[in-house]
């Protein structure tokens, strides 16, 4: 099972959860105030800094050039398209891979699971994407995730059966939730942000490391 982790805000805090076992490191480059969002520069310098665990962008933009202009600067491994749903076409993607088809860098795409009507979007999706990442949409926050609240795992079993590309479970798991989560979706990989941080005084938040720590081994121990 692989364990996506997001969303880290400095180097140390990469390299601390990529030691813990996670597999894939989201960052939130951006400055239209996103939670946790980070500058280009720092995003970059993270991405850099990371050997042997994958690093992901993400984007909830649905201008093609400013996408570019974000991927190529920060370098991640995976661009994360969570735009509002019906922002990104099948052709925006297109274009967008066809812009980094000499980068390497791959393409996850998310899908808001609110009705039964996701498991035609993801189908429509999946072809041109590397990964679909299935989350759970809310007006607090631009884009698709970060809510912190789960959606219909029975929908997004639905769409791990009826796809062949590698899904993302995303959307309000925890440690408490996340095996019941893997056994009923039986998704290629998991995702947290809201409940493997830890909130500061000031409304802002770290990753809580002992958090992911038992998140990952949560994770992984599951058969």
């Amino acid at each position: 099972m692989k364990v996506q982790i997001y969303t880290l805000q400095s180097v140390d805090e990469a390299k601390k959860v990529a030691s813990l076992g996670v597999d894939l490191v989201g960052v939130t480059p951006a400055n239209i105030g996103l939670p946790g969002e980070i500058t280009l520069e720092m995003g970059k310098d993270i991405c850099a800094s990371l050997t042997g665990t994958t690093t992901v962008a993400i984007s909830v933009s649905n201008n093609i050039s400013e996408i570019i202009d974000m991927v190529l600067f920060v370098k991640p491994d995976i661009l994360h398209l969570c735009g509002d749903p019906g922002s990104i076409s099948v052709n925006d993607i297109e274009k967008i891979k066809e812009k980094l088809l000499d980068t390497g860098i791959e393409i996850m795409f998310a899908i808001s699971v609110d009705s039964e009507e996701a498991i035609q979007n993801a189908i429509n999706f999946s072809d041109m994407s590397d990964y679909l990442i299935l989350d759970t949409s809310t007006t607090d926050v631009e884009g698709i995730g970060a809510s912190g609240k789960i959606h219909d795992w029975n929908i997004s079993r639905s769409i791990v059966q009826n796809v062949k590309t590698p899904v993302i479970l995303a959307g309000g798991l925890s440690i408490e939730n996340v095996q019941e989560a893997i056994a009923k979706v039986k998704p290629w990989g998991v995702d947290s942000l809201t409940h493997t941080n830890k909130l500061m005084d000031d409304g802002s938040f770290v990753k809580d490391f002992k958090k992911v720590e038992e998140f990952v081994k949560k994770s992984k121990e599951i058969i």
